[in-house]
């Protein structure tokens, strides 16, 4: 069982601490693989006076997130997962060496030269967020750019596809279906696919992320994706489908625990 968990936005090396800590030893108690989460830069806000990073300088804001990515692998030996929107990151990605795995976003899902670029370098894997605008089969489109190519692990994270305006549903069936042929390699993301997205701003509700969390362990899923804070109300971005830091055990337990049942 393997499960991506932190902030949606790197604050602080302090704050990404303590949630990495608290995280990587609960997933240890579980006996949990652990990736730590968070984006040096959140590029596509709904406004622009919206906060992007941990530096108002979107270029000062990632040299500083992966310095201090850098420090939390030696202080803690955490592996790390963040999301990249262009590809001149990804030199400085390989050339400071914190980063496991880079992540897709959901809105570049279809970026064949930015899919191709980071596949064609060495990193543990690449994860890719289904878009919400993607169908199950689009999957298989997706994977056709990663083929070949120098990351042999490609994930595929399913964060909630669009229904009408500000509303995201969770297709279960869909789900199974990509399951089915991906297996661990299939990840999903419950915290994002509470959310009701909106031109100017995003809403959600993390009371419903227990109950989904529950239903895709029942279904088989094996992997999952949880953005965690430990005052979610007050986090820059996401706040309300954050998980609460506090209830991360919970859930953990919960879908470990049928798991055991569902896949032995």
């Amino acid at each position: 069982m393997r499960i991506i968990a932190g902030p949606c936005q790197h604050e602080s090396l302090y704050k990404s601490l303590e949630i990495a800590e608290h995280c990587q030893e609960i997933c240890d108690k579980y006996n949990v693989e652990y990736y730590f989460k968070a984006s040096f830069d959140k590029a596509n806000r709904s406004h622009i006076d919206n906060t992007r990073g941990c530096n108002s300088v979107p270029w000062e804001s990632f040299v500083e997130t992966l310095r201090d990515f850098k420090q939390m692998k030696e202080t803690l030996g955490v592996k790390i997962l963040t999301d990249i929107h262009e590809r001149w990151q990804i030199g400085d990605m390989v050339r400071n060496g914190s980063v496991d795995v880079v992540q897709i976003p959901a809105f570049l899902s279809r970026q064949t030269d930015l899919i191709t670029a980071v596949a064609d370098q060495q990193f543990e894997a690449i994860n890719i967020k289904k878009g919400q605008f993607m169908s199950p089969q689009d999957v298989e489109g997706i994977l056709s750019k990663t083929a070949g190519r120098r990351v042999k692990n490609v994930w595929i994270t399913e964060r909630g596809t669009s229904f009408g305006y500000g509303r995201l549903i969770n297709d279960f069936t869909g789900m199974y279906d990509i399951l089915c042929d991906l297996h661990d390699n299939f990840i999903y993301d419950v915290t994002h696919s509470v959310q009701q997205p909106g031109g100017t701003s995003t809403g959600g509700n993390r009371d419903y992320v227990p109950g989904l969390a529950r239903a895709g362990a029942a279904l088989g899923i094996t992997s999952f994706f949880l953005e965690v804070h430990p005052e979610p109300d007050y986090a820059p971005s996401d706040a309300a489908n954050m998980l609460d830091l506090n209830d991360f055990e919970w859930v953990v337990k919960d879908i470990t625990n049928i798991s055991k049942y569902v896949i032995g």
